[in-house]
Formats: C-alpha cells, sequence, structure tokens
C-alpha cells in the first residue's frame, strides 16, 4: 500500500453492528467529545455567517416589502429590488448548476469540507450537541447519564435538552416559512393563535424534521441520506485535499511513556489514545483509512495536534493532505479539471449576473386580433389591424406606461395607450393600428410596439408583430 491513502471497507464502520442474519442494523449512539482548535473556529465563524443569513435575512425590509420573500400564491419571487416571475425561472436554474459546480469545485479542492463547515445539517447538529453538552455536561458525563436507571433528576435534564431542541427546530420552521409568506404576519398570527391549519401543519412539519435531523439522526442523514457521500469520489483526484493519518510516521501503535523513545519500543508516533475517534462526530476511525463517512469536520486532526502537543511530538500525523503528498510529492494546485471548474464556474456567474443587471422589469406581448379578416379598410381607404396589448408589470412599484407603435412614416393607434399598472398587475389592452394604403408596400410588414414606463426611461420593452395589408395590383 505504500503511502497512499487506505480505504476502508464500510461493512466494518463501528457505529452499525449487524445481528441475526444482518437484516437488522442496530445503531450505537455516538457521544461526541468537545475539543477546540484553529478548525473549530473557522467552523463556528462559519456557523454563526450561516445563521445570521438565514434567520436576518427574512427580516430585511427593502422598498417597503420583505427582501427575500418567495410568493407563491402570485407567482412572484422577491429577491431585494429584483422580482423574478415564472418567466425568469431559468435564472433560477442558472443559479442551481453554478451551485452545483461551486460544490465541484469545492469537492475536488478539499473533499467533503462544504460538509464538515457550512452545510446545514452539520451545522445544526453542532448546535444540537452543544446544547446537549450544556445541559449534560460533557461526553463521559453524557454516556454515564446514559446508563444511569431512571431517575427524576435524569428525567430533568432530559425534559430541558429536548425542549430546547424543540425550540431551535421551532425557530428554524417560523424562519423558513417565513421566506415563503411574511414573517412579521406570519409571527403575529403564530403568538395570536390566528393561523391557518395549512401554515400550522407546515411549521410543525419542519419543527420536527429539524429536531429529528438534527437531534436524533444526525450522521445518519450524512452516511445514508445524503447522495453527496455516494458521489463524491468521482471527483477526487491524488491532488484533492482529504483529512489522512500518516500511516507511515504513525505506525506502530501502543502507548507509552512520556520521555520513552518510541524507536526503542518499536513505536511510530500514535499513542492509541483514540481521542481522534471519541470526537468524530461520524463515529469513524481515520486511521483505518479514507472513508466516504468522513465530513472533512478536522476534529481529529485537532485532537491529534493536541495529543502530539503534550508527548512533543511533531503535530500533522493526521493532517489535510493529499496522495501525491503522502507519495512525497509535490501538491499541485492548478490542474486541467480544477482549472476547467474555476473557469466553467466564473463565466456561469458573470452570465447570471449580467442577465440579472439587464433584466428588463416589463414584459409586453402583441396578439394580433382573432377576427375572421386579417384587415379591414375603413372608409376613407386607411387600412386598420386590430392586437391585443398584453402589458404586465414586473417592477416593485406602481407604474404608468405608454404604448407606442412604429415601422411606418404615417400611423395612428386607436385605443387606450396610456396603461396605469399596480406592481405585479397584468393588463390587456385591445387596439387598432391605422396605416394610409399609400403607405404599404407590401401585403405583410413588420410593425413594432414599445412601452415605456413615466418613471423611468430605463423601463421600457419592444415587441414585433406583423401588420396586415391587401394584395397590390399590378
Amino acid at each position: 500500500m505504500g503511502n497512499k491513502i487506505p480505504t476502508k471497507n464500510v461493512e466494518s464502520d463501528p457505529v452499525i453492528q449487524f445481528t441475526g442474519d444482518d437484516a437488522v442494523q442496530s445503531r450505537d449512539k455516538i457521544q461526541v467529545r468537545s475539543i477546540d482548535g484553529r478548525f473549530t473556529k473557522f467552523r463556528v465563524i462559519g456557523g454563526w455567517l450561516l445563521f445570521i443569513l438565514f434567520f436576518g435575512t427574512s427580516w430585511i425590509n427593502w422598498n417597503g416589502h420583505q427582501a427575500v420573500l418567495w410568493d407563491i400564491p402570485n407567482r412572484q419571487f422577491n429577491i431585494f429590488s429584483i422580482t423574478l416571475w415564472p418567466q425568469d425561472l431559468v435564472l433560477l436554474s442558472m443559479l442551481l448548476v453554478i451551485c452545483a459546480f461551486g460544490l465541484f469545485a469545492v469537492t475536488m479542492f478539499a473533499g467533503r469540507i462544504w460538509c464538515g463547515y457550512t452545510c446545514p445539517q452539520s451545522v445544526w447538529s453542532w448546535i444540537f450537541i452543544w446544547i446537549e453538552k450544556k445541559v449534560e455536561g460533557e461526553r463521559n458525563a453524557r454516556i454515564k447519564l446514559d446508563k444511569q436507571p431512571f431517575s427524576m433528576k435524569k428525567l430533568g435534564l432530559r425534559l430541558v435538552k429536548h425542549s430546547l431542541w424543540i425550540a431551535v427546530g421551532l425557530a428554524t420552521a417560523i424562519t423558513f416559512i417565513g421566506y415563503f409568506t411574511p414573517v412579521r404576519d406570519l409571527v403575529l398570527d403564530l403568538v395570536t393563535f390566528n393561523l391557518d391549519s395549512g401554515t400550522l401543519l407546515w411549521i410543525a412539519f419542519f419543527t420536527v424534521m429539524t429536531y429529528l435531523n438534527a437531534g436524533w439522526l444526525r450522521e445518519q442523514v450524512c452516511i445514508y441520506m445524503c447522495p453527496y457521500a455516494r458521489f463524491q469520489a468521482v471527483m477526487f483526484d491524488k491532488d484533492t485535499l482529504i483529512v489522512s493519518y500518516d500511516e507511515k510516521r504513525g505506525e506502530n501503535r501502543g502507548p507509552r511513556k512520556k520521555k520513552a523513545d518510541p524507536k526503542e519500543l518499536g513505536l511510530g508516533d500514535c499513542v492509541d489514545c483514540s481521542l481522534c475517534v471519541q470526537v468524530c462526530p461520524v463515529g469513524i476511525d481515520i486511521r483505518d483509512g479514507l472513508q466516504y463517512e468522513c465530513i472533512s469536520c478536522a476534529k481529529c486532526i485537532e485532537a491529534c495536534d493536541s495529543v502530539m502537543d503534550k508527548v512533543g511530538y511533531e503535530r500533522g500525523l493526521i493532517s489535510y493532505t493529499s496522495e501525491h503528498q503522502l507519495e512525497g510529492n509535490d501538491w499541485k494546485l492548478f490542474r486541467p479539471r480544477f482549472i476547467g471548474y474555476i473557469a466553467l464556474l466564473l463565466a456561469m456567474m458573470a452570465g447570471l449576473l449580467f442577465a440579472l443587471l439587464t433584466l428588463i422589469p416589463v414584459d409586453l406581448e402583441v396578439d394580433r386580433g382573432r377576427g375572421a379578416n386579417l384587415f379591414r379598410e375603413n372608409f376613407r381607404g386607411d387600412i386598420e389591424n386590430s392586437y391585443n396589448i398584453r402589458v404586465m408589470n414586473k417592477s416593485q412599484q406602481d407604474q404608468v406606461y405608454t404604448l407606442t407603435a412604429s415601422g411606418f412614416d404615417e400611423l395612428s393607434i386607436v385605443g387606450n395607450t396610456t396603461i396605469e399598472l399596480k406592481s405585479g398587475e397584468i393588463s390587456q389592452v385591445p387596439i387598432s393600428v391605422i396605416v394610409p394604403a399609400s403607405k404599404l408596400n407590401s401585403r405583410s410588414e413588420p410593425i413594432f410596439f414599445q412601452v415605456q414606463a413615466a418613471s423611468d426611461e430605463a423601463i421600457h420593452a419592444e415587441s414585433e408583430s406583423r401588420f396586415m395589408g391587401p394584395r397590390k395590383r399590378q
């Protein structure tokens, strides 16, 4: 095997125990030991940023409305100054594709680092673990409490813990629903017991799911439910940074006195303290090799470094490293596939930004009249065509639009050319366009309709149609 990162058979996972004919799986509860270090500080910062973004954004007002609101009943999606409509959903699809490629690039760079630092499942699980520690004590105290028989003290501690878990789940559910219905009205209706049954059901659902996922299932979501764990290896290469154990340096494992020479004892640097296993949120032993369950949270790195400091050994027995580095080669950041991911990601981000900046907040559609005749000739001999003009105000303010037409030296519009629309309102206006017969050069010619907002010259739209006339006599 040399210095290559070894892999581990899933069936030897210490978290899962099989009984009988292997048809039933029993899960040992993982009690995570606390450990502090530089990577934990990064995780705390990332967690706070995610919490502020999630819980704070829904309460921001912007131009008189909620800054981010997915108003499904009205089929509009407000994102600060931008309002997206069903016909703009291609932009949301672009955003999802960008997020996917961003995840691919991050995974190729440093494995499942997204899972370990900023994935909501991991962040909420860490919050629930922190609550558990504050209520029931550290790892050994929690294990001891689990083994104790029923008592009022145990019942009290469990009630406090689960009540706090449910409180966090409820806050999460209310905030999440608050992105789909005005959050201020939602909270007011909740405290006044005026919520409709549908909204109340959704709040209960997301409260329970948060409570179960972060409080009970935890690593099971990452291992068995998240598809990312299954296909991540496809994006790895030999320069991907992965949490790895230096087997050559660490073996053979074994305890020793602090001042003892490990070489004389035939031992490596690993003192076999199992601290790396105790701090692991998914319950694996990183010393067994690369495992798909690993979420690259670096807890084992911090635990091992703390032990190395105590025994006076060099840090880095467990570290973020690559297969090439373990083989003694240099680490390469810029490799073709990684550069391709970054280039494609930047191009798509630039395209999305351009599309958002040039998004026109008014929509204009023109349909020809559905009469039996394509045109009609009035008493003066002029040619008249009928159209149905559909204008949609996609901005966040009420607007007054002026309708014009062009394409001929002389034309006139019969009908309402001033259209007043509230934000999100749609209006259909029937009009007729009259063109002198002498100005027609063919039976069918292009005609252009424009709408212009009175409040802003940049808010305008144009649509092309056809103007029909009689066949020219030879």
